[in-house]
């Protein structure tokens, strides 16, 4: 059970999980086709991407007390070698097969690559930095979870999405993630802050204490919400993609809860396997064929 625990803490299963089932489902919703290969290659990426950021993220580990820290200390050249070597031999295999999603690994391994290291001596981390923190993490959510599988319907002329699917649904459940995917980021550096704050790194609460990040994840929650109701609201989104609204009502219940104790790292791993969970939920309601998954 330890190394279990030990292996799920240093890959952070629970965003490989919730990352993966993302591409999975956004790709059905768009498309009406299940992306195997796509939700692999997503959390092939992630589990890499996450390996080499609990690397440069040891120090802020340590003094938030994150499990396998000394592990990843202990073998961070075997760690860092290994994953950028299994990293360029995913390359030509992954493009055998989906060769429409290449440019967008590039894009999202390369905005890793500036995220995590710093490019030259004496240069922030992009993750150092205010507000580019937050939205470069969430735009590599939006690079796996949403281009992926849409490149993939790209053929060579046009997309191929499901009828009632438009270019405006698609802008618009695009729009809901990146906000809501934004709280979560907020909602972890809330768990963090001790950490960021010795290693330099300007989060939100960081820079604003609790109360101000608490606003920014309200306002996002909030915000995200109201796009769905307004796409709905305007026949844009249908209602097979608008019950996704249940996600941020539940989470902003759960870090409700969570905040008047302190959160902490156990919060925020089973926030994201809620919302994992919420995920498969979903398949589970499309395959039933229950009300609203056809309109």
């Amino acid at each position: 059970m330890n190394g279990l625990r030990l292996f799920a803490s240093v890959s952070r299963l629970h965003i490989v999980a919730i990352a993966s089932l993302g591409t999975f489902t956004f790709g059905w919703m768009f498309t009406g086709r299940y992306h195997f290969l796509l939700a692999g290659v997503t959390a092939f990426d992630w589990f890499l991407v996450n390996l080499l950021n609990r690397v440069v993220d040891r120090k802020e580990d340590e003094a938030n007390a994150i499990v396998g820290t000394g592990f990843v200390a202990a073998h961070r050249r075997v760690i860092v070698v290994g994953g950028i070597a299994l990293l360029l031999l995913s390359f030509p295999g992954v493009h055998l097969l989906a060769p429409a999603v290449t440019p967008f690994r590039l894009g999202s391994h390369l905005l890793g690559l500036v995220y995590n290291f710093s490019l030259r001596p004496g240069w922030r981390r992009l993750k150092q930095l205010y507000f580019w923190k937050n939205t470069a993490s969430a735009l590599g959510f939006m690079g796996t979870v949403f281009a992926y599988p849409l490149a993939s319907a790209w053929n060579g002329r046009a997309l191929e999405l499901s009828p009632d699917v438009s270019l405006a649904t698609v802008a618009a459940v695009a729009l809901f993630f990146f906000l809501f995917e934004l709280s979560y980021e907020v909602i972890y550096d809330l768990r963090d802050a001790p950490g960021d704050a010795a290693a330099g790194v300007r989060t939100y609460p960081v820079v604003h204490g609790e109360r101000g990040a608490v606003r920014i994840i309200d306002a996002l929650i909030l915000a995200s919400s109201l796009v769905l109701v307004a796409g709905y609201a305007a026949r844009i989104v249908p209602w097979r993609m608008a019950v996704m609204i249940f996600a941020p009502i539940l989470q902003l219940v759960i870090y409700k809860r969570a905040l008047r104790r302190g959160i902490t790292a156990g919060d925020c791993i089973g926030i994201t396997w809620v919302g994992a969970g919420l995920l498969f939920a979903y398949h589970l309601w499309v395959l039933l064929e229950l009300p609203g998954v056809k309109g």
